[in-house]
């Protein structure tokens, strides 16, 4: 175990697991009215049902709108006004167990923003924000941005009804840009992503000011936490605001470079596999993993065309005219039709300022608190020896390795919901990712350091859509 080992002897040998991003999701909020909490029959705490409603503010918000709820968690809120299933479809598998009847407060809202790419709840307005505070807390909280270009609502059932059932308060940011256009805004390369990490900031700290107005004070521990897009958010806070955090559970997140390896530099090839210019020993040979092939259609349709086209947009706009962004459409045809330059792109060949603006949003592995990295190994839109494998030996040459640990999750992909479609192939990595959030506090309150770096092997029998021991 690599916290209190005396020697890099001791390390598990690092395996070849396939690392994740971006998962895209264009949905419309319901706007449909939800139900308010009735506080009679409401087991509370000493302080009553959602004490202090009236007092909480956000600092620094534009707009806010608070309501005390008889359940914080999805399986109230669905079809309601506070929360979204449709930005979360894909996410989870079907037999996910999600636990439920967490009373508190939601407070739904959004910073000062000029760009206008979330229309969830009518409002027209980015940087939008949910923060859920739980009747009974137990000190703690979790902060996550959404992944992929969705919005804030996107983890509710993955990470926010599990932590509210622990009693931690929840926070989550739409990252200030969603949708496939999200490239547009800013005035510079690489300015929307930029502001993805700021808008994480923001939260963090004007979520730990309410949690101190409602429970009269700050959180004992914050953690941060994300899949794919939420997981690069994870490594980058950890990195650059540890003393925001106390820690942290990176799922597949992202890895950007200067130089690559990255998307600019993985994805090309599956461009030119899908126009006829590229072989599967190409895609082989650029990292991705032996026995994904079966999921490669998937991956073509729904994501590598349209994640080449929207990130090499973002970085480097000036690389095709003809490919100007927002008007090459956002279906693989209309993408591949106007963009089919971006088979040949090659990022070493590029300007100068195209490095410059990756750097601005670039991971250096210089990790200030602990984090525990997952990647299932069949993840097909980031090939893992581009990614974690990368972003854990930049760990280590930072000397950081003591505060890291990093499990390949064995026929994991992606996103869950490919399981139901190959429950005979895949395992979702989701229960793993509450197993390492448990080693995750276990570690950072107790002392008790996570299982060494090693694969998690597939079990022969068992549930392993909700089970997952990391050991």
């Amino acid at each position: 175990m690599r916290l209190f080992r005396l020697s890099r002897l001791l390390h598990a040998p690092r395996r070849t697991p396939l690392l994740a991003a971006l998962v895209l999701a264009l949905t419309t909020t319901s706007l449909a009215s939800a139900r308010p909490a009735e506080a009679e029959g409401e087991a509370a705490p000493a302080r009553g049902h959602c004490a202090r409603q009236d007092q909480l503010r956000v600092a620094g918000a534009d707009h806010q709108q608070s309501a005390c709820l008889g359940d914080l968690t999805t399986a109230a809120l669905a079809g309601t006004a506070y929360t979204n299933m449709a930005d979360q479809a894909g996410l989870a598998a079907s037999g996910t167990r999600n636990p439920s009847g967490v009373p508190g407060i939601q407070i739904d809202g959004y910073f000062p923003d000029d760009s206008r790419f979330n229309a969830t709840h009518g409002w027209r307005h980015d940087a939008q924000f949910v923060i859920r505070l739980p009747d009974r807390w137990n000190g703690g909280l979790v902060v996550t941005g959404a992944p992929g270009t969705r919005r804030q609502y996107a983890t509710d059932a993955l990470i926010s009804d599990h932590v509210l059932a622990q009693g931690y308060a929840y926070a989550a940011t739409d990252k200030g840009n969603t949708g496939p256009d999200f490239f547009t805004d800013g005035r510079r390369p690489g300015d929307a992503v930029m502001e993805w990490n700021r808008r994480v900031t923001e939260l963090t700290r004007a979520a730990k000011r309410v949690v101190r107005q409602r429970y009269g004070h700050g959180p004992a521990r914050t953690y941060m936490t994300g899949i794919s897009n939420g997981g690069y958010l994870t490594r980058w806070q950890l990195e650059n605001h540890p003393e925001l955090f106390d820690g942290g559970v990176d799922w597949e997140g992202v890895l950007w470079t200067s130089n690559g390896p990255n998307l600019l530099t993985s994805l090309p090839v599956t461009v030119a596999r899908t126009l006829g210019r590229a072989g599967e020993d190409d895609l082989l040979a650029a990292g991705f993993a032996p026995g994904s092939q079966f999921l490669w259609p998937y991956h073509e349709k729904a994501y590598w065309g349209l994640t080449q086209k929207i990130f090499r947009a973002e970085f480097d706009p000036s690389y095709d005219p003809g490919c100007p962004g927002a008007s090459a459409g956002s279906t693989p045809e209309q993408i591949f039709a106007a963009c089919a330059s971006d088979a040949e792109y090659d990022l070493a060949s590029r300007p100068s300022s195209v490095r410059r603006a990756l750097a601005k949003v670039a991971l250096t592995g210089r990790i200030g608190k602990p984090l525990i990295t997952l990647h299932g190994d069949l993840d097909t839109l980031l090939p893992i020896r581009q990614d974690s494998d990368v972003y854990a030996r930049m760990i280590d040459d930072r000397g950081r390795s003591t505060l890291h640990r990093y499990y390949t999750v064995e026929d994991g992909t992606h996103t869950d919901g490919l399981y139901d479609t190959y429950p005979d192939r895949l395992r979702p990595i989701l229960p793993c990712h509450r197993s390492a959030f448990a080693a995750l506090t276990a570690w950072v309150e107790d002392g008790v350091a996570p299982p060494s770096d090693r694969v998690i092997g597939r079990p022969e029998g068992g549930d392993v859509v909700n089970s997952c021991p990391l050991g």
